[in-house]
């Protein structure tokens, strides 16, 4: 029963359950479908009936009176708005349209003011080249019709009349008023005429070897001229005589002197424009003119008393060494080291009791003249201090005040030189400083022996140190000796250790530089002192220099090899614009002239400045080196001046070397010196160089080329000169 009723009861259960499930399901469903259908129904008609309980004015929804929604008026209003803003935008719309109408007029006046202002440019453009060509035209006109002034007629004076009156003494003689200016006119050229030494008597004593050398070298200068009526200077060689002239002797007695001083064809009673050059070749020379009158006529020599020179009218000359000879440069030592194993050397030894060789006559002779009033002698002081330098061995000085041998010959109170004159220069060329020791008589302003030894210390590069501030050194008034020697006072002997050991290195290589190229220029051989001679009465009288005197240069063969550029070891340049090429014919340049007056008053500069390493054209002792005398090349195209610039390449190479219109071309000058390799990259770097008319090459070697050496090809001629 249990199994049966538990039965029934399980098979009951579910249908309960499923009929539940449908009543609610049943009521689910109508109780949305009411709340869907019936709910906004009821809603509505509650809403109706609130519009009409409350009245006509308090509708929510419906229509108010008049018919009128309750959005027209808004509407209207911005219709309103609409058509304001319509026509606003119209109005901004026309303005934009006029707008842009004014600016494309504008564009269009801008167009039209940027190609007038092209045009004016180009019209601007071709002015301006209008104008540099019509300013070429003009200059080249005006350099080819310029006319050349000629020089003013020379005038001479009718009659040889000296005019004034002979000096009170010989030593109130000076330019202003012992020299006839009226025979030197500015534009004279200088004339010089020479008296023949087979035309005065005394010549026949003369040195031979003076003679012919003063010939020959007469021969040579641009100044001497044959004429005597157009000569502004007469030189007279007085010695130096063979032997030394006595008082017995008739012929060269003072007053035989003076009376064939007198008797020169061209004296004029009183000399005056005359040059009476002595020349001396020992160190004991003889000053036979100090007794002589020689009126106006002025005096060339290496010894002079203080009463007989006459300051800025005498000249002070260097002796006379190399004669006929001229020295040999190649085995001059060299300038470097610049200290060498002495400091400094003297060798010397004062002799009292020398004879003179002048003569006696009144109103005193020489010798009595040095004899008398002796002045204070410092150089028992010189040889104390000297010595006790040598002992102290600071350093290395090398100082003889007794000769191993007889001395030579020298005037009274001056110190006689040692030895042969090579045994000399070993020592001198071993010392940095050579001392020269004036006389001890300040009486005697310049001797012969101490100019001796002031030439072989130049000449072997050792610096002179003078002591005694009252010797005149020859050409004293012209060269700047302070530049190459060392002037101290004998008082200051004691200080002079401590003075050359204060001079640098530097100081010492210019010093020396300084001397060799004074010693070059003025001393070394018999044409430079006849030139210094020359150059030195000219630059007194305030004359320009004459020109150079041109002389062709020698020319040597050479073959041309390989075409420029072909050498491996060249560094390749690569495409290197150096301007444009020029197509036009060679035009020449007008020559360079220059007024005298620049000439004259440029007289007075730095001619004893050492040359610099380009130095190519020697010019006249102690003249300018100005515009007026330079050398100058021509290139086929005009003429250049040798040097200067500021280099560049093409146009302006052409334009820093003074070219004044962009056609003219130039030549390049190149000195060498046995360095062919050098050479030979260097010509070969010119190869295209635009404006380059030709190469000169200036052969600066005693060697000639060497015959298997090619030079390059570089399409232009390369001429080789040697000087």
């Amino acid at each position: 029963m249990l199994r049966n009723g538990g039965g029934s009861g399980s098979g009951g259960h579910p249908w309960v359950l499923r009929w539940s499930n449908r009543i609610r399901l049943t009521w689910l469903s109508f109780t949305l479908f009411f709340i869907l259908v019936f709910f906004p129904l009821i809603a509505h008609y509650y809403l109706t009936t609130i519009d009409e309980a409350g009245g006509a004015d308090k509708r929510i929804f419906g229509p108010r009176p008049g018919g009128e929604l309750c959005e027209v008026k808004h509407v209207q209003d911005l219709c309103r708005i609409r058509e304001s803003v319509s026509e606003e935008l119209l109005q901004l719309e026309a303005k934009r349209q006029e707008l842009n109408g004014e600016i494309a007029r504008l564009n269009l006046k801008i167009d039209a003011c940027k190609k007038s202002i092209d045009n004016a440019k180009q019209d601007l453009l071709q002015l301006k080249n209008i104008i540099s060509q019509t300013e070429h035209s003009y200059k080249e006109l005006m350099a080819q019709n310029q006319p050349k002034l000629s020089l003013p007629v020379r005038l001479l004076p009718d009659k040889d009349d000296a005019g004034l009156p002979l000096p009170m003494s010989a030593s109130s003689c000076r330019l202003h008023s012992c020299f006839d200016y009226s025979r030197c006119p500015l534009t004279s050229g200088f004339p010089v005429y020479v008296y023949d030494t087979t035309a005065y008597p005394w010549g026949e004593n003369i040195d031979p070897l003076v003679k012919q050398a003063f010939a020959s070298t007469v021969k040579s200068s641009i100044y001497v001229t044959n004429n005597p009526g157009i000569a502004c200077l007469y030189i007279v060689l007085v010695g130096e005589l063979q032997d030394s002239p006595s008082s017995s002797s008739s012929s060269l007695s003072p007053s035989n002197l003076e009376k064939q001083l007198h008797a020169l064809p061209y004296w004029r009673t009183d000399g005056h424009n005359h040059l009476l050059v002595h020349l001396s070749r020992k160190s004991m020379t003889q000053n036979f003119l100090y007794n002589v009158s020689t009126g106006r006529a002025a005096v060339a020599q290496s010894t002079f008393l203080e009463r007989q020179y006459r300051e800025g009218f005498d000249l002070v000359l260097s002796p006379l060494v190399h004669a006929l000879s001229e020295p040999n440069f190649l085995e001059v030592p060299p300038q470097v080291p610049v200290k060498r194993k002495y400091l400094f050397s003297f060798q010397g030894e004062k002799v009292e009791s020398l004879r003179s060789s002048l003569q006696e006559g009144p109103p005193q002779s020489f010798e009595e003249e040095m004899e008398s009033d002796p002045p204070a002698d410092y150089d028992d002081r010189i040889i104390g201090t000297l010595k006790a330098v040598q002992d102290s061995n600071l350093d290395q000085v090398m100082v003889e005040f007794t000769c191993k041998n007889r001395p030579w010959p020298s005037l009274p109170t001056e110190w006689a030189l040692c030895g042969e004159r090579e045994e000399r220069l070993d020592v001198l060329k071993a010392s940095t400083f050579a001392l020269v020791i004036s006389p001890g008589n300040g009486q005697l302003v310049a001797s012969a022996g101490c100019g001796m030894r002031l030439f072989e210390a130049l000449e072997v590069g050792a610096i002179p140190v003078v002591l005694g501030d009252h010797s005149r050194l020859p050409y004293h008034q012209l060269i700047r000796w302070s530049e190459a020697a060392l002037m101290v006072p004998k008082p200051r002997i004691t200080e002079l250790h401590f003075l050359l050991r204060s001079i640098s290195d530097n100081d010492l290589l210019a010093m020396r530089r300084q001397g060799r190229f004074l010693w070059e220029t003025y001393l070394s051989t018999t044409e430079s002192v006849f030139s210094t001679i020359l150059a030195s009465m000219r630059t007194h009288i305030q004359i320009p220099a004459a020109p150079i005197r041109e002389e062709p240069a020698q020319e040597i063969p050479h073959k041309a090899g390989k075409a420029a550029g072909t050498d491996p070891n060249m560094a390749d340049n690569g495409d290197l614009d150096l301007g444009p090429v020029e197509t036009e014919p060679p035009y020449a340049s007008p020559r360079y002239l220059r007024n005298f007056t620049y000439t004259a008053a440029d007289t007075y500069r730095s001619w004893n400045r050492p040359p610099g390493p380009f130095h190519l054209f020697p010019h006249t002792p102690l003249d300018p080196v100005l515009p007026s005398e330079a050398k100058f090349l021509g290139s086929g195209t005009g003429f250049r001046p040798i040097g200067g610039g500021t280099g560049g390449s093409g146009k302006e190479f052409q334009a820093a070397l003074g070219g004044n219109v962009p056609r003219e071309q130039f030549t390049v000058v190149m000195l060498t010196y046995e360095r062919e390799e050098v050479l030979m990259n260097s010509l070969e770097r010119l190869n295209g160089l635009p404006y380059l008319n030709k190469v000169v090459v200036v052969w600066n070697s005693p060697k000639p080329p060497s015959d298997d050496l090619l030079w390059p090809d570089i399409g232009l001629p390369i001429v080789v000169s040697a000087f």
